[in-house]
């Protein structure tokens, strides 16, 4: 189970009418189309990398980990961003997302299709 950072549940419980709303407005997002869990969770880890936001990225990691992805499977989401986002945005998410899944072996070889 994730760990919910301290500052969004202090937003929650200054604006919980607020809170609901967000809450409400991606469960709406999430049923709006025909993706799966899995798959909106590497799209949501993709555009969180190419935000070059910190919090976006662990937090995108840490649900992509609670439903059930493999390290080397957001590893994998995060490089696929880079012809989008660049290299550097790759690497500091590639960073962000090593400081919640740990040490990592390599994930295999550049065979195209692989």
């Amino acid at each position: 189970m994730r760990k919910v950072p301290e500052r969004f549940r202090e937003f929650v419980r200054r604006y919980p009418e607020a809170a609901r709303a967000y809450e409400d407005f991606a469960a709406a997002c999430r049923r709006a189309g025909p993706l799966g869990e899995r798959e909106r969770a590497l799209v949501q880890l993709g555009i969180a990398a190419g935000s070059n936001v910190e919090g976006s990225v662990n937090s995108q990691v840490r649900k992509a980990l609670d439903l059930g992805l493999s390290p080397g499977e957001i590893r994998h989401a995060i490089l696929l961003a880079t012809t989008a986002v660049g290299f550097p945005r790759m690497m500091r998410a590639l960073a962000w997302a090593d400081a919640i899944l740990g040490p990592g072996e390599a994930e295999g070889g550049l065979e195209p299709g692989r």
